[in-house]
């Protein structure tokens, strides 16, 4: 009986064996469909309803968008939220990934203390900014018993706020994938630059950082998407009425509390458009950055 069960088994292994398919790739298979039901599918029905409002015509609910000042005004809030955010992130990663290769003594608690925050969530982490920037938290507490400040700094409820919260929210993912790249540069490189009379700066610049570059590129895209996307501490810790004003606040206000699901689901592929397009640009600075690299032609 084993033997029968087991014939129709080994004939579909020779079939896709004589077809050049690797069995071990039916393992995507559950991630695929996964794929497809969380967010292939979501996304197009979003795009399909984008372009059915109630009044307007097909691109009724993107005219609108774009001839409001103030839901225009929404992307400028957004990038000039996320890019110093992603730069930030990415650029303090660097120098501290550099140094966190070497050992040394309480190491290991640095680096618990560099990526706690990924334990924490946007919205605790905004909870925390409140409680310790607000005007009675305690920054500003020993900011007046040292004399330094006779009113209360304003941090929160800004621009500044917001920056704050996806500086500490998304430092942790800029360090760790720094941290991979620069383990995967072999430190023998650096120490024949230093036998021909390098220093530390010049074994940096010259050979590490051209080095690190591309996975610093690719690290600057995944912070941006995640910058991007800001929603809880802008509306928490910022100004969603002024100068926080995301596109995702103005999403959510369209499909949630206007109930105009077309305006929302618009403003979602505005949205989705405008992080795809900084996304390929930098893409292609980086596979131009590689060609130059390697020597070959565009």
């Amino acid at each position: 009986m084993s033997t029968i069960t087991a014939a129709p088994k080994l004939a579909l292994r020779h079939r896709l064996a004589e077809r050049g398919v690797d069995r071990t790739l039916l393992l995507v298979v559950p991630g695929v469909l996964a794929l497809i039901a969380l967010f292939c599918y979501p996304f197009l029905y979003g795009l399909q309803l984008s372009f059915q409002p109630t009044k307007g015509g097909a691109l009724g609910a993107y005219r609108t968008f774009f001839s409001d000042p103030f839901q225009r005004k929404s992307i400028w809030a957004t990038f000039s939220l996320a890019i110093p955010a992603s730069l930030i992130n990415v650029g303090a990663s660097v120098p501290i990934s550099y140094r966190m290769r070497r050992d040394f003594r309480g190491k290991r608690l640095i680096l618990a203390l560099l990526v706690v925050p990924i334990s924490l969530g946007t919205v605790l982490t905004a909870e925390g900014i409140l409680e310790f920037y607000g005007p009675a938290g305690w920054f500003n507490r020993t900011l007046h018993l040292l004399g330094l400040a006779d009113s209360p700094v304003r941090l929160t409820m800004n621009y500044t706020g917001v920056l704050l919260s996806l500086i500490i929210s998304g430092f942790p993912f800029a360090y760790l994938l720094t941290h991979s790249y620069l383990s995967g540069i072999h430190p023998s490189l650096e120490k024949a630059a230093a036998t021909l009379g390098a220093d530390r700066w010049n074994r940096f610049r010259h050979i590490t950082f051209p080095l690190l570059l591309p996975g610093l590129m690719t690290t600057f895209c995944l912070t941006f998407v995640m910058a991007f996307a800001v929603f809880p501490s802008a509306l928490m810790v910022g100004d969603p009425d002024g100068s926080t004003h995301v596109i995702s606040i103005e999403a959510y206000e369209a499909a949630l509390e206007r109930f105009d699901y077309a305006a929302g689901c618009a403003d979602a592929m505005i949205m989705t458009a405008l992080m795809l397009l900084v996304i390929g640009v930098v893409a292609g600075l980086r596979s131009r950055l590689y060609r130059g690299a390697t020597g070959g032609k565009g």
